[in-house]
């Protein structure tokens, strides 16, 4: 997003936003909010838009952080009128599907609960579970969240033991499948030994699993099986009877009792504090509990009945119409029920009835539903106290001005200096923010093999991290003319307090703190910047990273601080002493949990490297010699150790190796007579 000044928003420009809001009709219809370059901030609707987008820059109305940090960044607002409010919504699911607006997500996206991922934009789709919920290709489809995340992992063992998948997202050898081929659990997609239509009819099949149709699923196989018998077809009748026995071993125990188990169901209640919203979804069908959705959402961005509302359509924007229940049961009343429910029925093309039940049966579950939301909000306050705690106590330890938010961990991995590796990992409130993790290759040529620095290792990855603020520390001269259009950058790191004001607004100057004639930029990159960084180690890798800040000038910018692991002892930069510690300690245990994350990320990324570095062949690292030439010498002279001894003449018998190739290979393995 382009730097903004406050003249450029529409807030900025009173007259022009009055003109502009007197522009709208009092009609239903959709709104755009925009911001710079024309980009899609949030899109909505209102049976009346003029009165809808009027509220946002009313100074009386009272916004979420998230909506009123959304209205000073439009610059444009553009609408499109319908016919009716639930044209209205219609139109608005497809064009949030469309444009996917940053701040049309009313759920914290804060991976407590995982997805389940089926790659259909892929020949021979593949399922996972993952807690990123970001479709980066329109074809994939996501089921969940889930919050039992015991059961899903069950509920997917079971389903690749009774269906044939695939089981890898690469394949393992590049002439023949592996060994899951043999034992039937894969049917060879790494060889193409199955067709993709073939293997997408079973991974439907799958996919019927998730979408609640387990029943539905079970009368179809049984119908096959009896086929297949009748055909004297035994074996495909037996794995059709176990693949029945195990989906129906799945929901075994789970029964709801409700008045009619015919009917397919949702049941949605939520339990809120003054900061969090945890909301519950639970799905039933033909009378068994098959799925429980969380969601997690901020109190204060509406009232029960609007999240819930919101909560609703955001989950059954995304979902296949046959997903849809015929009736939902309601903690509340929704302020938009009826045009809800006239939206899901055409996208079901069948009646689908709200309900808000207040005695009986189905009152019951939504009690249990309510409850199980309650002790999902009691399980979040528990973590958030134990967190801010921990980092209180850690401000504390380390004298910082202010509570830290976001902490960056950083270690080294390697054997002896083979595939040297460092991890970053982010901590953001006390909790692993994975979606910001990365891992590093070491590019030191003097870090190889019986040669290890952990020294130039750590600091070759902090210059990587921090160079691009490298060049934005030197005082900046004010011009008279206006921004450019790229992308501003933090400088200088103030307090939380100052940048927690700052987020969303795209360029603003300061004069004093950069010296005389300088401003800061606060950009996007603001709150990708730590407010603490942990190296693992001790005062030796702490010291190669100061000497890294100090020629980079970041030093009084970045808080830095190292752990060492034998005695869990923190240092600090310029000290020659650890600091008076007790390992028990709640910000000392947040340190330590840093440290752990770090030191796993960065093994696990080793051993991958290593994996990797095993499964490869010398031939590979010949120029020219592709894996079709590679069979044909390995055909010919049985070993590598063959190879090597051949010469350019004995190489040259070898059909589709011609002159030029035989002298590469043989200088590869021969480099002193090359």
């Amino acid at each position: 997003m382009s730097a903004l000044t406050q003249t450029q928003t529409l807030i900025g420009q009173p007259e022009k936003l009055e003109n502009r809001l007197k522009e709208i009709p009092p009609e239903p219809g959709v709104y755009f909010m925009k911001g710079s370059n024309e980009d899609i901030l949030y899109i909505g609707k209102s049976k009346k838009l003029r009165s809808r987008v009027r509220s946002y820059f009313r100074d009386s109305q009272r916004l979420s952080d998230r909506i009123a940090m959304m209205v000073r960044q439009v610059t444009e607002i553009e609408f499109i009128v319908t016919d009716t409010e639930t044209e209205a919504l219609a139109l608005e699911a497809n064009l949030i599907k469309q444009h996917q607006p940053y701040y049309n997500v009313l759920l914290k996206d804060d991976k407590k609960y995982p997805y389940v991922c089926i790659t259909w934009s892929e020949k021979y789709p593949r399922i996972f579970i993952t807690r990123k919920r970001r479709a980066t290709k329109e074809q994939d489809r996501y089921y969940g969240p889930y919050v039992d995340t015991g059961l899903l992992r069950y509920t997917l063992q079971i389903i690749k033991k009774a269906f044939p998948l695939r089981q890898r997202p690469k394949p393992l050898f590049k002439d023949r499948p592996c060994l899951n081929y043999d034992i039937g659990k894969c049917p060879g997609v790494c060889q193409s030994l199955i067709t993709s239509e073939d293997y997408r009819q079973t991974m439907h099949k799958v996919a019927m699993v998730f979408q609640g149709r387990s029943e539905e699923l079970v009368k179809s196989l049984k119908i096959q099986m009896e086929q297949a018998a009748e055909d004297l077809d035994f074996e495909k009748a037996a794995q059709l009877r176990d693949r029945i026995l195990a989906l129906q071993n799945l929901n075994a125990d789970q029964k709801v009792s409700l008045p009619d188990d015919t009917i397919s169901r949702d049941a949605i209640a939520l339990a809120a504090d003054e900061k969090y919203c945890c909301i519950q979804l639970f799905q039933i069908r033909a009378g068994k509990l098959v799925g429980r959705l969380g969601f997690f959402a901020d109190a204060q961005s509406g009232t029960s009945g609007e999240i819930l509302q919101k909560v609703l359509e955001e989950h059954y924007r995304t979902v296949e119409p046959v997903e849809i229940p015929t009736e939902i049961i309601a903690q509340q009343e929704l302020p938009e029920a009826e045009i809800l429910t006239q939206w899901l029925s055409q996208q079901k093309g069948k009646k689908v009835n709200l309900v808000v039940p207040q005695r009986q049966t189905k009152a019951e579950l939504i009690e249990m539903v309510e409850r199980n939301a309650k002790y999902e909000l009691e399980r979040t306050q528990r973590i958030s106290n134990y967190n801010n705690q921990a980092l209180e106590d850690l401000a504390a330890i380390l004298d910082l001005p202010e509570v830290p938010k976001r902490i960056e961990g950083y270690d080294i991995s390697h054997i002896q200096g083979s595939n040297a590796v460092a991890s970053q990992v982010v901590f953001v409130d006390g909790i692993p923010a994975k979606q910001h993790y990365r891992h590093y290759k070491i590019k030191n040529p003097e870090v190889a093999i019986g040669h290890s620095d952990d020294f130039a290792s750590m600091a070759e990855v902090i210059g990587r991290r921090f160079r691009k603020y490298k060049l934005l520390t030197q005082p900046l001269n004010l011009s008279p003319s206006p921004p450019s259009n790229k992308k501003s950058s933090f400088v200088i790191s103030p307090s939380r307090g100052e940048r927690e004001g700052w987020r969303g607004e795209q360029w603003e100057e300061r004069g004093a703190m950069g010296g005389e004639g300088s401003n800061i930029r606060i950009g996007e990159q603001d709150k990708d910047f730590p407010d603490l960084v942990m190296i693992d180690g001790g005062k030796g890798q702490l010291s190669a990273v100061v000497k890294v800040l100090e020629a980079m000038n970041l030093l009084e910018t970045v808080k830095v601080v190292s752990l060492a692991k034998k005695r869990e002892e923190i240092f600090l930069p310029g000290e020659s002493f650890p600091l008076t510690t007790n390992a028990e300690q709640p910000g000392v245990q947040l340190l330590r949990r840093v440290r752990d994350e770090a030191h796993r990320f960065a093994v696990s990324f080793h051993r991958q490297q290593r994996l990797k570095n095993s499964r490869r062949s010398r031939l590979d690292a010949i120029p020219g010699l592709g894996f079709h030439r590679q069979k044909q010498l390995l055909a010919h002279f049985h070993s590598l150790d063959y190879i090597r001894e051949a010469s350019i003449e004995q190489l040259q018998q070898v059909s589709g190796i011609g002159n030029s190739l035989a002298t590469e290979i043989y200088n590869y393995f021969h480099p002193s007579q090359g």
